[in-house]
């Protein structure tokens, strides 16, 4: 429990550190507005860039020191731990779909496009496993799960990280 011992302390508190919360919250609910809201505008720039600096300030290279083949969970589980704060949008992990098993599919309320993010760990060329991950898109057919519901567009973005960095791809498909 906190205990401010006088007026000048709680002063202190109540206009400083509160408000460095505040400011903290609030720039980083506009960086997952900023992500969320490029993500859904198939801007794969501003995707990369801000899932960029979000792994810089946050990993260490030590939380990928696990087998390979585990390596592309922890990307997995970051990026559902960040989608899953978007106020709207309905987020699947694992989800089966087409002929297997899509990382991440995405639903936004109220708009007619749809969200599909394949996610690998790559040792050296990101950006040839990101070209694998939406071919792999295409070839086990994830977007069926779209084909059924109202929506006509899909983003299929592949995500390929390293350490703290990561490269993203993405293409868009009308249904």
């Amino acid at each position: 429990m906190l205990t401010i011992p006088n007026m000048e302390i709680r002063n202190i508190f109540l206009t400083q550190i509160m408000e460095y919360f505040k400011k903290t919250v609030s720039e980083n609910g506009e960086a997952l507005e900023k992500f969320c809201n490029a993500l859904k505008d198939g801007n794969s720039e501003v995707v990369e860039q801000s899932l960029n600096n979000y792994l810089k300030r946050t990993i260490s290279i030590r939380d990928t020191f696990v087998k390979k083949q585990m390596k592309e969970n922890f990307y997995h589980g970051i990026l559902l731990g960040i989608l899953g704060f978007k106020a709207g949008w309905s987020v699947s992990s694992n989800r089966e779909t087409g002929n297997g098993y899509s990382d991440i599919l995405i639903q936004i309320d109220d708009a007619d496009k749809g969200i599909i993010i394949e996610v690998k760990y790559a040792e050296k060329d990101l950006e040839k496993e990101c070209r694998e991950a939406l071919q792999q898109i295409q070839t086990k057919e994830y977007t069926d799960f779209f084909k059924d519901s109202d929506i006509h567009t899909v983003l299929k973005y592949g995500i390929t990280c390293n350490r703290k960095k990561c490269r993203v791809m993405m293409e868009k498909e009308k249904l």
